[in-house]
């Protein structure tokens, strides 16, 4: 009985759910949970000795990751300061007015367009900059932002150069354009769905905000007047360097896009450039840096934090136990079924696991099984995809720090209101691979 309690995955299955619900129920921070919990059961493993050098592992693996996001952060909130996003807010505000129901549809296709580089961080910094300040503008929930965005960003990454796509097919061995071309259409339909969602959610803010159907808001969610920026802020704008903020901006995704240099060191030049020229007093940089300070630290934390935990996950053997025995429950007479299954599963394993433990631990011998029933490689690759909107709310990512940070939401509250939808978008997007046959209901063996 012990040494079925001690095995690998039923330790890994007893931490990752002990993480979750006291980070669900707030009884713990995410960043204490995140090192005291994987501690614990490394502990209980017997990795002791060991676990000093996993979590150094772990967040050696995120430490570029965490450089880059931090000045990131630091860039995008100057540029924020210097008024670089007020012209495309006006310009939003000029199409969609103060309409919860436009602003919703206008965030879900914004968010689809600047997805379209398959970064999910670049999106993040692009969306929530241009999109936030509309928000807090007619008093919109927040969470309606990063719902939106995570799943465009989400189906989205389904595009070749999309991390999600490239892993699943590298991972099977069979040719990208097999994995992405009959997912095209489920995707498109998915992102309809978005659209949909993001129309049902504009309607219930109308109500919530006492919107009338011409897009009129009498008031903000407080019963106050809308309001304007403050002087402080303002003492912050630098129309003068519009222009330039914006070819700095440009390049500076572009220089991403293209890879011409490393993201953090993209990140910490375009950080430098555009803190020394809009604010050349040393003085001034220092009082943006500070009044920022907050997100940055929260932000790189969590980061390394979530770096700690994948390192005990995958140097104690528990991820790759979690799903070895996944697979050995299956009843022989399922076996057909594996594609279908292996979609629904994945909804679960990528919350809980990163992308590369999924579909480089995972995927591989799922596929092995499902050729056994004449699955094809390919058909169990496009399956893994359909957890990718699930995985976006997965506190193991990256880019769901940062928008909640940019927010400033938790993490938990935006999770508890947005995997409900991320599952339905999921099941959309599986139905449809099903009627299509890009995803078979059952294998020809």
């Amino acid at each position: 009985m012990i040494d079925l309690l001690l095995h690998p995955a039923v330790l890994g299955l007893a931490m990752v759910l002990t993480f979750m619900t006291l980070i669900m129920t707030k009884r713990m921070s995410a960043i204490a949970a995140l090192l005291l919990i994987p501690i614990l059961f490394g502990l209980v493993a017997g990795a002791g000795p060991k676990l000093g050098e996993m979590i150094l592992t772990g967040v050696g693996q995120v430490a570029p990751t965490a450089l880059m996001l931090s000045f990131a952060v630091l860039y995008f909130a100057i540029m924020m300061d210097a008024g670089l996003f007020d012209p495309l807010v006006r310009k939003v505000l000029s199409i969609v007015g103060e309409d919860p129901l436009r602003i919703a549809i206008g965030t879900a296709v914004l968010a689809m367009v600047v997805s379209i580089d398959g970064d999910g961080t670049t999106t993040v910094l692009i969306v929530v900059s241009a999109m936030l300040p509309v928000y807090r503008r007619i008093g919109m929930n927040p969470l309606i932002l990063l719902t939106l965005l995570g799943l465009s960003n989400s189906l989205m990454n389904y595009v070749p150069w999309g991390g999600p796509a490239a892993r699943a097919a590298t991972a099977v061995r069979v040719d990208l354009g097999q994995v992405v071309g009959p997912m095209l259409l489920p995707a498109a339909v998915g992102l309809m769905g978005i659209v949909a969602m993001a129309w049902m959610f504009g309607h219930a803010e109308r109500r919530r905000l006492g919107v009338s159907s011409a897009g009129l808001v009498r008031a903000s969610a407080s019963g106050a007047p809308l309001a304007v920026d403050d002087a402080e802020a303002q003492a912050t704008r630098r129309p003068r360097l519009f222009w330039f903020n914006v070819v700095l901006t440009v390049c500076l995704i572009l220089g991403m896009v293209l890879g011409l240099a490393p993201l953090p060191v993209l990140m910490m030049a375009g950080f430098a450039i555009a803190a020394t020229v809009n604010y050349p007093s040393v003085k001034d940089q220092k009082a943006r840096i500070a009044a920022h300070a907050d997100n940055v630290v929260n932000v790189v934390v969590l980061i390394f934090a979530a770096g700690a935990f994948t390192g005990i996950l995958n140097g104690t053997g528990m991820s790759a136990a979690m799903a070895n025995a996944a697979l050995s429950i299956i009843p022989p007479q399922i076996g057909p079924y594996l594609a279908p299954i292996t979609a629904v599963v994945s909804l679960p394993l990528t919350f809980v696991m990163s992308n590369d433990a999924y579909y480089f631990g995972v995927v591989p011998v799922i596929a092995n099984a499902a050729a056994n029933f004449g699955i094809e490689p390919a058909a169990i690759a496009r399956a893994s995809l359909i957890g990718q909107p699930v995985h976006s709310m997965s506190p193991l990512l990256a880019p769901i720090y940062l928008a909640c940070g940019l927010v400033g939401v938790d993490v938990a509250d935006a999770q508890r209101f947005s995997l409900k939808w991320s599952a339905l978008i999921c099941l959309l997007v599986l139905s449809v691979a099903m009627l299509t046959g890009a995803i078979p209901i059952a294998g020809a063996g």
